[in-house]
């Protein structure tokens, strides 16, 4: 039997505390990757509200795109950089799961699951795509009744709180908190007034809630809970679309209609002035809420979950026992209609995986077109030509490659250290192309044995310096840049808006820039660029990397690491892994070569850089997939005959 709303409410005060003090740091890193690009967040029932306050968020803390959709919204991947987010506090139904698994198939640039259960069928599916952000926040509360109330504020908490903390400051959380605290009270003055105040709206049977941009989510979660319990009938519409012909209800059915305005203080003037026009007869309660926009969406949502259990007691139901009819049951179980696109004969899903990352098309779309023989033919080119050679050398990438983005800095896993460790035992050299220096030397350091060291090379700061794993004094850290960047280092520093948004780190060969503050990726390749012409500069290379942007002398590149290592194998052949093949992606210059593999982004070049990986999977997975399906050999090591199909 679901749960007493009442009861449900009596927790609300639990929550909040819970929210302002659980563990964000895995949500904040999740938000700081969402910050530089739109977002799409996705939820259905009461999660839908949590979908629309995280949509409102990121707009107005980023002022990037935050769009809302439904599960069967997902469709197509979009083709511009996109964060998907996707909320559930079960984690179960076949909605939801079925959203996931399309999105996770579709690889978008970020696909982060929101869950209020660690053992679900969401968090499990998450758990088999290890590049999703699997970010689980149970509330104390437990698992709501019929209706979304505990789980909807914590989760709309919990990203505010990380939203603001990451992204904004602790002072914009701290008023939000202060704020909203005196409204989990049930016995306090502010909700006994509102409750007086509604108290006279229930004797009609329509209820139209009249909101401004900050309170929009309290009447979006008012429409979701009065249709979802049969409360009452319920139209939403912000002040100036309801002078767009709405309003025309009240003319026609004003006699059992009644109206809820909220509204912030920032919006009482409109607010005001439309509910002046209106006429006399018609009852009238108005919501002034705080402020903070943060603190107005979280406090027109407790307003909402607040006035539901008011008119559900006035028209005498429980909106957490409304009782679920048999039909509904069969509906909520109905699958999404199937989207999988048509199998191509003799076109694995690993081949049409890697034919779409490659043509930006999917296989059928190619077919249609009569240009899929084409792609086919190269792909089998280059697959057959990876399984000729035996590697002697194999150069990698290590963030995005060897190391998940989210935890470059945490030691090397378990499953990459008995890779490295096999392959070198194999009699295979290896080198390692980074765009970081000391860190990466002191971890595979850590990782391997030190027998193994000999046979390891390192390119720090993209190929400026190269040495032995096992040279300590490598590399220079010194934080004077050499002569081809010592006036662009100054003049970066200079520039008001990166001194302020970006992180500028100075090495002898490499000037790092590294977003904060919310800064997009693409804004910061253009400020950068926009220095650069400004001083003239053209004897310098500028790469992106998965978390940075990295401007060294023209010399400079992984091209020099991949020399390095094939002067120790005579004419051997080199097998090169990375993440960002895609110029200005830093691995360009690395995967350009005859046998170059991605584990991410990929050029355009069809005869190599192919990212041949499992489809729904991409990082460090991918490189795990690659490496197993080398085995020793002769000389080296070699893909086994049916490897990569």
């Amino acid at each position: 039997m679901a749960k007493p709303y009442a009861a449900e409410m009596a927790r609300l005060a639990e929550t909040f505390a819970w929210a302002d003090d659980v563990d964000i740091g895995a949500l904040r890193r999740a938000v700081r990757t969402a910050g530089g690009m739109p977002l799409r967040a996705v939820g259905s029932g009461g999660s839908l509200t949590a979908a629309h306050a995280l949509a409102q968020l990121h707009q107005y803390v980023t002022r990037q795109l935050g769009v809302v959709a439904t599960p069967l919204d997902v469709t197509e991947p979009s083709a511009a950089p996109l964060a998907n987010w996707l909320l559930s506090a079960g984690g179960s139904n076949v909605d939801i799961l079925g959203a996931a698994r399309r999105l996770a198939n579709q690889e978008p640039r970020q696909l982060a699951i929101l869950c209020g259960r660690s053992e679900s069928p969401l968090s499990d599916l998450a758990r088999r795509h290890p590049f999703v952000d699997l970010l689980l926040f149970p509330p104390p509360a437990g698992k709501d009744g019929f209706l979304a109330t505990n789980s909807l504020l914590g989760f709309i908490a919990v990203l505010v709180r990380a939203y603001l903390l990451e992204l904004g400051t602790a002072e914009e959380w701290e008023a939000v908190r202060v704020n909203i605290a005196p409204l989990l009270d049930a016995g306090s003055a502010q909700i006994e007034n509102w409750a007086l105040t509604t108290e006279h709206l229930w004797r009609r049977g329509t209820t139209i809630v009249l909101h401004d941009a900050d309170s929009r989510i309290g009447a979006i979660d008012l429409e979701s809970k009065f249709t979802e319990a049969a409360v009452g009938n319920l139209q939403i519409a912000d002040y100036r679309n309801f002078a767009h012909g709405r309003h025309h209800w009240l003319a026609k059915r004003g006699d059992a209609s009644a109206v809820l305005a909220l509204y912030s203080p920032t919006g009482a003037d409109l607010a005001e002035r439309t509910l002046a026009l209106l006429p006399p007869e018609i009852p009238i309660a108005r919501l002034e809420l705080p402020a903070s926009p943060m603190a107005t969406m979280l406090a027109s949502l407790i307003a909402a979950l607040q006035i539901t259990g008011w008119a559900g007691r006035a028209r005498g139901l429980d909106p957490g026992r409304p009782g679920v009819p048999e039909f509904g049951r069969k509906l909520y179980h109905l699958p999404l209609p199937r989207t999988a696109a048509p199998r191509i004969a003799n076109l694995t899903p690993r081949q049409a995986a890697a034919i779409h990352r490659k043509a930006g098309a999917s296989a059928a779309q190619l077919a249609d077109a009569g240009d899929l023989a084409r792609w086919q033919g190269a792909l089998e080119a280059f697959r057959q030509r990876l399984l000729g050679p035996v590697f002697r050398a194999i150069a990698l990438d290590y963030d995005g490659t060897l190391v998940d983005t989210r935890h470059r800095f945490d030691a090397v896993s378990p499953e990459v250290k008995s890779q490295l460790s096999r392959l070198l035992g194999a009699g295979v050299k290896l080198a390692i192309a980074t765009g970081r220096g000391a860190s990466v030397r002191r971890d595979l350091q850590a990782a391997l044995p030190k027998s193994l060291w000999e046979n390891v090379l390192i390119g720090y700061y993209n190929g400026a310096e190269i040495a032995a794993l096992g040279e300590d004094n490598a590399p220079d850290g010194k934080d004077e840049p050499c002569d081809e960047l010592a006036a662009l280092a100054l003049a970066l520093r200079d520039q008001p808006e990166l001194a302020g948004a970006a992180i500028q780190s100075d090495r002898k060969y490499q000037v790092t820039l590294e977003a904060r503050q919310g800064l997009s990726e693409s804004r910061l390749w253009d400020l950068a660029h926009e220095v650069l012409l400004t001083q003239g500069m053209r004897n310098v290379i500028v790469t992106r990397s998965s978390h940075s942007i990295d401007i060294v002398p023209e010399h400079v590149s992984k091209a020099n690491v991949l020399a390095a290592i094939r002067s120790r194998i005579d004419d051997g052949a080199l097998l090169a892994i990375g993440d960002r093949g895609r110029w200005p992606g830093n691995d360009y210059a690395l995967l350009r070569e005859p046998f170059a593999l991605s584990v991410d982004e990929i050029s355009v070049d069809p005869s190599t850089c192919w990212n041949l990986g499992q489809p729904g999977q991409r990082g460090l997975q991918v490189t795990l997939e690659y490496l197993d399906a080398l085995e020793p050999c002769e000389g080296g090591v070699r893909f086994k005959a049916d490897a990569l199909l």
